[in-house]
């Protein structure tokens, strides 16, 4: 017979603990874990608030709990979007897919846009992203400003155009003449 002190482990698939108690009872513990369990008196029991909470015995550790936009790998907020969802009475019940569709494709539709306005900060020689280069980025962006088409961004400006019939002409005398590049209106 073996001491209650002593542990007896074998390998197998996978590593278990058999631990000899006065009892003569043995107890497994988690495969990954190698546990050494120190004699227990006869009369003491093992209570659901024990000592241990491996091997069955006692309440489980209580863990983290994991949001649905970390589940579906998105920063955008799925529960409030959920909760949008069914505030404004858009349909009579909200499945359960859809609110992370839908924070997805927003998502995507933002990194879309900052990405095209961080091009055109960039282009600016900006390091910050102001309303005006959102502007340049969704009207210079085909699908986007077919998107937006109707969308006022305020403090975005307009596009530079100027009308073809509104430049001056240019006269096509030849390369020679250097000298002749004043305006005739």
């Amino acid at each position: 017979m073996l001491e209650n002190e002593k542990a007896v482990s074998r390998e197998s698939h996978s590593f278990i603990c058999v631990c000899f108690l006065t009892s003569h009872t043995f107890r497994t513990t988690n495969r990954h874990s190698r546990v050494r369990v120190s004699s227990f008196a006869a009369d003491q029991k093992m209570s659901s608030t024990g000592a241990s909470t491996k091997g069955g015995r006692g309440k489980p550790k209580a863990t983290k709990s994991v949001s649905r936009s970390q589940k579906a790998g998105l920063q955008f907020p799925v529960g409030r979007i959920a909760r949008f969802l069914k505030a404004g009475k858009y349909a009579e019940r909200v499945g359960a897919g859809a609110p992370v569709y839908l924070s997805a494709v927003l998502e995507y539709l933002a990194a879309e846009v900052l990405e095209l306005a961080g091009n055109a900060a960039r282009d600016n020689k900006k390091t910050r992203i102001v309303p005006r280069h959102i502007q340049l980025a969704v009207r210079n962006d085909e699908e986007l400003s077919k998107l937006l088409g109707s969308v006022t961004i305020a403090n975005g400006g307009v596009l530079p155009n100027i009308h073809q019939t509104l430049l001056p002409k240019k006269i096509g005398k030849g390369k020679g003449e250097i000298g002749s590049a004043s305006q005739e209106f």
